[in-house]
C-alpha cells in the first residue's frame, strides 16, 4: 500500500494539470482527460480494423509480446549455456570473454541498420536486436556469478571424481538458476526499449509501431494509454519472475518474504 502512494500522487498531479489545461483550452491534446483517452482507446479495443479485421490493440499487444518472448527466450538460453562455459572453464573464459565484452559495449541501436540489411525488415531483425542488446549482459552476469562461487565447492567435487561437465551441471547450474531469473528481470527494461525501437523503424504492427504512428497527429490520448499498458506488462512480467524464483528456489532468497 505504501508503494501505491507515489503512483496515486502522480495520477492526481496529472489529473490536476490536465484539468487546468482543458479549462484554458478545451481542445488541448497534450494532456488528455481520462474520458478522451477512453473514447480513443475504445475504437482500438472494440472495433475491428477495416483492412485486416483485427482488433488493433489486441493485435499490437500479441505481436509485441511474441517478439519480446522469442528474444528473451533466445537470450536466456544463450546466457545459461555460454555463461556456464565461461564461468566453469577458465580456458573458455580466457578465449571468449573479450569477445562477449566487446559485443556488450556496442550500442545495439547502432547495429539496427546492419540487422535490417542482413535480415530484412521482417521479424528476424527485431528479435536479433533484442538478443544482441541483452544477451551479452546476461552472459557476463551469469559467468561472473559462477566464477565467484566458493572454490571449495569445485575442489570437493573434483576430489570426489566429478568431471568438468558434472561440476557444471551439478554444482554451477543449480546455483546459477536464481541468478539467471534475476538477470532476466534486469534485462526486461532494455528489452522493451530495443523492441519499441525496432517496431518504430520498420513494422506494420506492434505497440511501438502504434505509438510512433499516431505521434504525427499528437494523439496523446492513444500514446499515454499505450505507454501505461507497456509499463503494466513489464510490471506483471517482473512480479511473475519474482514469484517464480521464490517458489522454485526459496533457498536463494533466505529469510526474505
Amino acid at each position: 500500500m505504501l508503494g501505491a502512494i507515489p503512483i496515486a500522487l502522480l495520477i492526481l498531479l496529472y489529473l490536476i494539470m490536465a484539468a487546468s489545461r482543458h479549462q484554458a483550452n478545451p481542445n488541448d491534446k497534450i494532456l488528455p482527460l481520462p474520458g478522451g483517452m477512453a473514447d480513443a482507446m475504445s475504437a482500438l479495443l472494440f472495433q475491428p480494423d477495416q483492412l485486416t479485421g483485427q482488433f488493433i490493440f489486441l493485435a499490437d499487444t500479441m505481436a509485441s509480446l511474441g517478439r519480446l518472448g522469442i528474444g528473451l527466450g533466445i537470450s536466456t538460453a544463450s546466457a545459461l549455456l555460454v555463461g556456464l562455459l565461461l564461468g566453469v572453464l577458465p580456458p573458455v573464459r580466457a578465449t571468449f570473454s573479450p569477445l562477449v565484452t566487446g559485443i556488450a559495449v556496442i550500442p545495439p541501436i547502432a547495429l539496427l541498420p546492419i540487422l535490417f540489411i542482413a535480415f530484412g525488415l521482417g521479424e528476424t531483425a527485431k528479435v536479433a536486436l533484442i538478443v544482441i542488446g541483452i544477451a551479452p549482459f546476461m552472459i557476463r552476469d551469469i559467468a561472473a556469478h559462477i566464477a565467484a562461487l566458493p572454490r571449495e565447492q569445485i575442489v570437493k567435487a573434483l576430489t570426489l571424481g566429478a568431471s568438468s561437465w558434472q561440476v557444471m551441471l551439478r554444482v554451477a547450474l543449480p546455483q546459477a538458476m536464481p541468478r539467471l531469473i534475476q538477470s532476466v528481470r534486469l534485462s526486461l527494461g532494455p528489452a522493451w526499449v530495443f523492441l519499441i525501437s525496432a517496431e518504430a523503424i520498420a513494422s506494420d504492427i506492434g505497440l511501438g509501431y502504434r505509438i510512433f504512428l499516431v505521434r504525427r497527429y499528437l494523439s496523446m490520448d492513444v500514446i499515454l494509454p499505450y505507454v501505461a499498458w507497456i509499463a503494466l506488462l513489464a510490471i506483471i512480467m517482473d512480479l511473475a519472475l519474482v514469484r517464480c524464483s521464490r517458489r522454485i528456489f526459496p533457498w536463494a532468497h533466505g529469510a526474505q518474504h
